[in-house]
C-alpha cells in the first residue's frame, strides 16, 4: 500500500492513473476512493477535484452497471477529506460523517433497481424453513427500510475507514506515527455525544424524520469508543494482541454497546488524559493543511 501512496503522490498524471486504474478493476475498485482522498488531503481541494473528476468516469461505468458503491464512495470520501484538511478535527470528521450516510440513502432512491434486487435477494433467503422459523415476515416497506439503513450505515462506515486508510497513507509518506497520534486522541466533546445520545433515543421513540438515521447517531460514538481503546492500550503499552482480542470481540453486540457507553463517559470524564504522565501530556495533533 505505500508503493500504490507514493506513485500516486509522484504528480497529477500519476494520482489520476492510480484512481482511474483502481476504480476499473472489480473487487479493488473501492481503492481508488482513499487515492482521491490522498490528493485532497496533501495538495487541497483544487488538485483533488482534478483527480476526483477522472475518477468518477470508472465510477460512473459502475454506476450504470448497476453498481452505485463505488460512485458514492468517492463523492462521501471526497467530502469529509476536505472536511478533516480544513477543519484538522477527527471529531468535526466523523460527525460530517452522517451527512454521508444521508446521501447513501438518497443514492439509493436514485437507483431503485438496485433496492428491488436486493429485495428480492432477502425475500428468497428469508422465505427458507431455517429463516421462517426464526424470524417474523416483514412487509416490502420495512425491508425496504432496512435496506436503505443498512446501505446508509455502510457507506459511511467504509467512507470514514478508507478515509483513514488514505491519513495513514499520508503519515506513512511524511509524518511517520502522525496518524497513531491523531486517532489515539479521537474523543467526542460532551456536547456532541449527548446531541447523538438524544438523536438516538429520539429515533427510538419513533421520531419520523430521524427513525431511519438511528445507526448513524451510533457510528462516531463507534469509532471515538475504538479510539479510546487504542489509545489506552497506547499509554499502557499493552501488546498488539489486545487489540486482536478486542475487534474480534466486537463482532459481540453486548461489547459494540459497552464501546458505545464508553465512548459517552470518555466524552465526560477523558480517561486518556487520567492515564496520561502530567509531564507526557500534549495537546491534541494539527492535522489540517500539510501538517502530514
Amino acid at each position: 500500500m505505500r508503493a500504490l501512496a507514493e506513485f500516486a503522490m509522484a504528480g497529477r498524471r500519476q494520482a489520476v492513473q492510480a484512481a482511474m486504474l483502481l476504480g476499473v478493476l472489480p473487487l479493488v475498485n473501492f481503492l481508488s476512493a482513499p487515492v482521491v482522498a490522498l490528493v485532497f488531503l496533501r495538495y487541497g481541494r483544487n488538485e483533488g477535484l482534478i483527480v476526483l473528476a477522472w475518477a468518477v468516469l470508472p465510477a460512473l461505468g459502475w454506476a450504470v452497471a448497476g453498481d452505485m458503491i463505488p460512485l458514492l464512495l468517492l463523492m462521501g470520501i471526497s467530502v469529509l477529506a476536505m472536511v478533516l484538511r480544513t477543519s484538522g478535527s477527527w471529531e468535526v470528521t466523523v460527525l460530517s460523517g452522517i451527512g454521508v450516510g444521508m446521501g447513501a440513502q438518497l443514492g439509493m432512491l436514485l437507483q431503485p433497481e438496485l433496492l428491488q434486487v436486493l429485495q428480492q435477494q432477502i425475500e428468497l433467503m428469508l422465505n427458507t424453513p431455517e429463516m421462517q422459523v426464526q424470524m417474523a415476515p416483514l412487509e416490502p416497506e420495512q425491508l425496504q427500510q432496512m435496506l436503505r439503513i443498512f446501505f446508509g450505515t455502510m457507506l459511511m462506515f467504509l467512507s470514514l475507514v478508507l478515509l483513514m486508510m488514505a491519513r495513514n497513507w499520508q503519515a506513512k509518506l511524511y509524518n511517520p506515527g502522525g496518524f497513531r497520534d491523531e486517532f489515539h486522541q479521537l474523543r467526542l466533546s460532551w456536547k456532541s455525544s449527548a446531541a447523538l445520545l438524544l438523536m438516538f433515543v429520539l429515533a427510538g421513540l419513533g421520531v419520523p424524520l430521524l427513525q431511519q438515521l438511528s445507526l448513524f447517531f451510533v457510528m462516531p460514538l463507534l469509532f471515538a469508543g475504538v479510539a479510546l481503546v487504542h489509545g489506552m492500550v497506547g499509554l499502557k503499552k499493552w501488546p498488539g494482541a489486545v487489540l486482536v482480542v478486542f475487534y474480534a470481540s466486537l463482532l459481540s453486540p453486548v461489547v459494540t454497546q459497552i464501546v458505545v457507553f464508553a465512548a459517552i463517559a470518555d466524552s465526560w470524564y477523558d480517561f486518556r488524559s487520567r492515564l496520561r504522565p502530567k509531564q507526557g501530556s500534549q495537546g491534541g495533533s494539527d492535522g489540517s493543511q500539510d501538517g502530514l
